[in-house]
């Protein structure tokens, strides 16, 4: 690569910063991509890799969810002698979160697969002849596969076809808000100096000595991470001489609750999981319905056509490496859980 083609793609990685709230319409941003950049050898993808592996751990929700899919795709997997468990396992959590996943076909001396090895997604690049691959750490830090030897699953995107994008793209904004509502939350408890309450005397009636008493004490009330309450005397003021005026009250409004909520609303919907699979609480009396017919449903319209997707390699190796028992929810164990 060249010094400046080099220099084009620092300029281009400067021009996007991953998690800044634009809207999707403005500019060419996190789902506007309408090719994906080559730099001589191999194409860059149309959303960082970095972004979306640092957002894994953004939400609650959002990692538990994919967490949550593929621990169902896991308990299902039948292990085969070229795939075992754990690989699988990490073929399947790079999917659902890069919407890219890799397996590397290592060969015997005779050029028949003795094991499917799992490449990081988050590293992968698609080169610019045909079925070759590379894995790039860094500069200078690259690995070049053997021709066709590389098994890339992706999930399908409308604006090119060299890499995937995972679904959930559009609620990675609720997720960043959601991390966002419970960053704040912890600064604020976690500062210690803003005003618990505002005790306001007014009554002129007030000895000095008790006065200054009152101050005293409340100045040796305060902690280290405690709430720092205000004193103010004002002699001959309005009615009301001694008023204790909560000031922590403005921070409950914040709408905290509503903005995790909403948002974890936003990030289930996006993965397409019930509420009650994730044994989260209801809010309301009504609940959020039988644990059973959610995980039927679930199994059918999630676990179903994933399970498909990843039965794509067989015919590309040309043996049945992947398989699946169905996914049961046991009567028993979903009535515990209701």
């Amino acid at each position: 690569m060249d010094t400046q083609a080099l220099a084009d793609n620092a300029a281009r990685m400067e021009a996007f910063t991953f998690g800044d709230p634009t809207p999707v319409m403005d500019g060419r941003e996190v789902l506007d991509y309408i090719e994906c950049w080559m730099n001589g050898r191999w194409y860059e993808p149309p959303i960082s890799m970095h972004g979306l592996a640092r957002s894994f751990h953004a939400a609650t929700h959002h990692s538990s969810s994919i967490y949550f899919k593929r621990n169902i795709l896991l308990s299902t997997f039948v292990p085969h002698k070229l795939l075992d468990r754990a690989t699988f396992s990490a073929w399947a959590l790079d999917f659902l979160i890069f919407g890219n996943a890799y397996l590397e076909r290592r060969d015997s001396l005779t050029r028949s697969p003795v094991k499917l090895q799992h490449a990081l997604a988050k590293y992968m690049r698609r080169g610019v002849d045909l079925d070759s691959y590379f894995f790039v750490r860094g500069w200078k830090e690259e690995h070049e596969f053997g021709l066709g030897s590389v098994f890339h699953m992706r999930e399908a995107d409308i604006n090119q076809e060299v890499y995937g994008l995972p679904e959930y793209l559009a609620a990675l904004q609720s997720a960043w808000l959601n991390e966002s509502a419970t960053l704040f939350r912890r600064r604020y408890y976690n500062n210690g100096s803003h005003a618990g309450f505002i005790l306001y005397v007014s009554d002129p009636a007030q000895q000095q000595e008790d006065i200054d008493a009152m101050r005293e004490a409340l100045k040796s009330s305060k902690g280290p991470g405690n709430f720092r309450n205000l004193f103010l005397y004002s002699p001959n003021g309005k009615k009301d001489g001694v008023q204790l005026i909560p000031v922590s009250e403005v921070a409950a409004k914040d709408e905290f609750f509503n903005i995790k909520n909403v948002s974890r609303d936003d990030v289930l919907a996006a993965h397409r999981i019930p509420p009650q699979l994730l044994g989260i609480v209801p809010s309301n009396t009504g609940g959020f319905g039988a644990v059973l017919p959610a995980a039927q449903v679930f199994a059918r319209n999630e676990i179903k056509p994933l399970q498909d997707r990843f039965k794509e390699i067989n015919e590309w190796i040309g043996e049945e490496v992947v398989r699946f028992t169905d996914y049961e929810v046991p009567k028993g164990e979903a009535t515990a859980a209701a």
